[in-house]
């Protein structure tokens, strides 16, 4: 039995309705596409309407069938409009730096699994009374939006403190570093983009 969050991650691949869509391209019934790959009728049935999720040998005796790579079944499919729900209970918290004995800040990716996205969106805390997260600096621009708590961005030429409801966008090029500000923690929304250039 399937959790409920891998049921759902596996669903939106929709590898039945693709399997579907070879088979009719070749205008083959499953009994047909049975013959050829030595799969039951009623299994390539299951598969196909979503009830069943085939194995990767399976997937790769239809994809032999077809001429296709096993990447065709997890491309993304570009005619149908993006929409990808995250649930706070499959959320993973990370922190700052796994070798920290006491991290700077732990967030949390809003917008994973999301594959080929220019932008990646955060839900970062920042526990009192603040270590201070080491410099650090990416291609892109960064935005920061405040929930909570107050945070203090530190550049090397500036130091800007942010309170809740406050946002900030800046070159993230710029080595930047963050630091909660007060006896309550900080949590915040930061965005990123990733733009051409050198890492």
């Amino acid at each position: 039995m399937l959790s409920e969050t891998i049921d759902e991650g596996l669903g939106r691949y929709q590898i039945g309705q693709r399997i579907r869509e070879l088979r009719q391209s070749k205008n083959l019934g499953l009994v047909e596409m049975g013959d050829h790959t030595g799969l039951s009728p009623g299994m390539l049935s299951r598969i196909e309407t979503g009830r069943l999720y085939p194995t990767l040998p399976t997937l790769l005796r239809v994809a032999m069938v077809f001429g296709v790579g096993l990447d065709h079944f997890f491309a993304p499919d570009r005619q149908r409009p993006l929409r990808e729900v995250v649930r706070k209970a499959d959320r993973i918290r990370l922190p700052d730096r796994m070798d920290s004995p006491q991290p700077a800040f732990e967030f949390e990716s809003l917008d994973f699994p999301v594959e080929g996205q220019r932008v990646a969106a955060f839900l970062a805390e920042f526990p009192p009374p603040g270590a201070e997260a080491a410099p650090h600096h990416h291609t892109g621009h960064e935005r920061i939006y405040v929930i909570s708590g107050a945070l203090r961005v530190q550049f090397p030429d500036d130091t800007i403190t942010l309170d809740a409801g406050d946002a900030i966008t800046f070159d993230a090029t710029a080595p930047h570093a963050y630091q909660a500000v007060g006896p309550e923690p900080c949590t915040a929304v930061v965005v990123t983009d990733s733009l051409p250039g050198p890492g």
